[in-house]
């Protein structure tokens, strides 16, 4: 049976993992898992390279009944479809599950149910950073935020060929510059982006990084565009671009910026549930 504790796709944060499993039941909360995955271009078992893709065996592993069992959920779901920042790897899915509990994610390691579709995610991947998350403030969960503006009036809407995209930002801050350069960069980067009709589903801390390659990560944050073309053009509009200059390449010592097309989005509403924000 695969070793889950010690998985050939990443490295395992073992002082985080006590920290996950020791947590007082006064203290524990919901917790959300933000995955990002590389897969291998033929699965391996066993050593030996089997006739399905990395991904195919992926999805063999998918442990939905497992999740469901103990009270988790996957609210976040979707292909990659550009990167545009963070040179290596080349992430292929991005998935967030929403955990009752810290203990309850550790728990499930050991359950045998569990274990025996491990056998699949270790066949299939290849790397993948797994950061455990909770909720932050974000603008538009804030009184003077910004009002989210109708899709049907932004310049880019939806189509049926160029729907909704997610775009996660995974960020480490260099130190004592998430409060002030960054900032500076949001609030010029909402000028611009709001008209094109960003909602934010979700910001979120990284209370610590369970698998990946030793990178610790500051924040992870999900922003919701009407289109890929909407968000495009929040790229490339001139004000924006001074702005990240000037301030968010002060801010940001490593980042990746991915383009999501989401399958299964609840991620914004899962947040809500604990939050009570709109």
């Amino acid at each position: 049976m695969t070793d889950t504790h010690a998985p050939g796709y990443g490295r395992v944060d073992r002082e985080y993992a006590m920290r996950l499993a020791s947590t007082r039941p006064d203290e524990d909360g919901p917790i959300w898992m933000v995955n990002l995955m590389a897969y291998r271009e033929r699965a391996v078992y066993d050593g030996r390279e089997s006739e399905i893709s990395g991904r195919e065996a992926d999805d063999r592993y998918a442990p939905l009944d497992v999740l469901a069992d103990i009270g988790a959920e996957v609210v976040l779901a979707g292909e990659v479809e550009d990167q545009l920042l963070g040179a290596t790897p080349r992430w292929d899915r991005v998935g967030v599950v929403k955990y009752p509990t810290r203990r309850a994610f550790i728990e499930m390691q050991a359950r045998p149910d569990f274990q025996e579709r491990h056998v699949h995610k270790e066949a299939g991947m290849a790397e993948t950073i797994v950061a455990a998350c909770t909720p932050v403030a974000s603008p538009t969960n804030q009184p003077d935020g910004p009002a989210v503006v109708d899709w049907s009036e932004v310049p880019h809407p939806p189509t049926d060929d160029d729907g909704p995209v997610m775009v996660l930002h995974l960020i480490r801050f260099h130190p004592g510059q998430a409060d002030s350069e960054m900032v500076s960069y949001q609030n010029h980067a909402a000028e611009v982006a709001v008209p094109h009709g960003i909602r934010i589903s979700g910001w979120f801390a990284v209370e610590g990084t369970i698998v990946g390659d030793g990178r610790g990560w500051d924040q992870a944050r999900f922003n919701l565009f009407p289109s890929k073309a909407a968000f495009i053009a929040v790229v490339m509009d001139p004000a924006r671009l001074q702005a990240q200059a000037d301030h968010r390449e002060v801010a940001i010592a490593d980042t990746y910026t991915l383009i999501i097309r989401p399958m299964i989005n609840r991620l914004h509403e899962s947040v809500a549930e604990v939050t009570g924000s709109d």
